[in-house]
């Protein structure tokens, strides 16, 4: 039987809660160096063909890898960049509430580019090989280069000169990307793009500004980014976006509603799908939902957290839609997650068994909404 084609109104970010084998096969690979790259593949492939089964028997028609196969929910494909590396240091890390993550730094080395060999096609090519749905990947968008990077460790000179040209070429290496994903096959491809988020939070604003940066020129920048490095794609390939405030260990960085950024999300990124955190008050209200253009473009409004195990009502998600209704059609409303269940390969403070009653109750949620995904 022939698969509808995305948008569903039943969908995931991506990122799952890794198996115990894939944590201890990593481990013993990047850290104890006891495992070889042949021997941690099979684990997991193994697990990763669990887990899109999990996804289809759950009801869902786009199925990820999980992200089994990376760290960080942006690091590992930044790192496979050209021109731009990872670096490991003693300290620092990026600071959570109450906690912060390893000190892993992106670097710039030299020009930016997308190489042709980049190892996330193979990844996505795997589902696909693998899945009886619409296989989809998560990438980065492009403002995790710029605002990820301190200026101190752009290391090409030409970028810290000019940094026109250092948006162009995050520009042309995302454009670059977008290509080869459509020549590898990918109909559905997500860029998580958290960074307009990031910027709608007043202390973060007041940081850029420190910097002696406009976080609303920011807003702009990073939309111009993303619609001109997507806007070529042709017709049959679908781009996804998800904005959150930061997911690690079930904790989080931002606060604000989306009020600063959602014109420039809306209007002026050419995406077609949306997924918005929604499942806390420090996501501000609904009303940025009513600059959503009419016609094609989906709105999921994560209403169902990934941070905490308690499961959510349906008759109150459906009260939440009744509100985001009043501002965007019901019809171009969907419902995911708020986040992937595992940005890093840590995860959230959820076990297994919440992870897969959240993707039931997207499934059942669509259904009674919408009459199915």
């Amino acid at each position: 039987m022939a698969v509808a084609k995305p948008p569903y109104h039943a969908d995931v970010v991506g990122s799952f809660l890794r198996p115990t084998a894939v944590h201890a096969a990593r481990r013993a690979h990047f850290t104890d160096k006891t495992l070889s790259a042949e021997a941690l593949k099979e684990i997991e492939d193994a697990a990763i063909r669990d887990v899109i089964r999990m996804q289809e028997e759950a009801g869902l028609k786009a199925v990820t890898d999980g992200e089994f196969r990376r760290a960080w929910w942006h690091f590992d494909f930044m790192g496979m960049l050209d021109g731009l590396e990872i670096e490991h240091r003693a300290a620092g890390g990026i600071q959570f509430h109450g906690v912060a993550t390893k000190a892993d730094v992106p670097v710039i080395t030299g020009k930016l580019g997308f190489p042709a060999d980049h190892p996330m096609l193979e990844h996505f090519k795997f589902v696909a090989a693998n899945s009886t749905v619409t296989p989809k990947i998560s990438i980065p968008g492009p403002s995790a280069i710029h605002f990820r990077i301190a200026q101190d460790d752009i290391g090409h000179a030409a970028y810290r000169d000019d940094a026109e040209e250092y948006f162009a070429d995050i520009t042309a290496t995302y454009k670059a990307a977008v290509s080869a994903f459509y020549d590898a096959g990918c109909r559905y491809l997500q860029m998580d793009d958290i960074f307009f988020a990031y910027l709608c939070d007043p202390k973060i604003r007041a940081e850029r500004l420190a910097k002696g940066e406009d976080p609303d020129w920011l807003i702009s920048r990073y939309a111009k980014m993303m619609h001109d490095a997507i806007v070529d794609r042709p017709d049959d390939m679908l781009i996804g976006m998800h904005m959150c405030r930061g997911n690690f260990k079930s904790t989080w960085v931002a606060d604000g509603a989306y009020d600063p950024a959602a014109d420039a999300v809306f209007n002026q990124t050419d995406v077609d799908i949306y997924f918005m955190e929604y499942d806390s008050e420090r996501a501000g209200g609904l009303e940025p939902l009513r600059l959503l253009p009419k016609g094609k473009k989906r709105v999921l409004p994560g209403f169902i957290t990934t941070k905490t195990a308690e499961l959510e009502d349906l008759d109150d998600l459906k009260r939440k839609f009744e509100a985001a209704a009043q501002f965007a059609d019901i019809d171009q409303l969907g419902i995911a997650p708020q986040c992937g269940f595992a940005s890093t390969e840590e995860g959230n403070a959820i076990t297994m068994d919440d992870q897969r009653r959240k993707l039931d109750l997207v499934v059942k949620t669509a259904e009674a909404i919408w009459g199915g995904v």
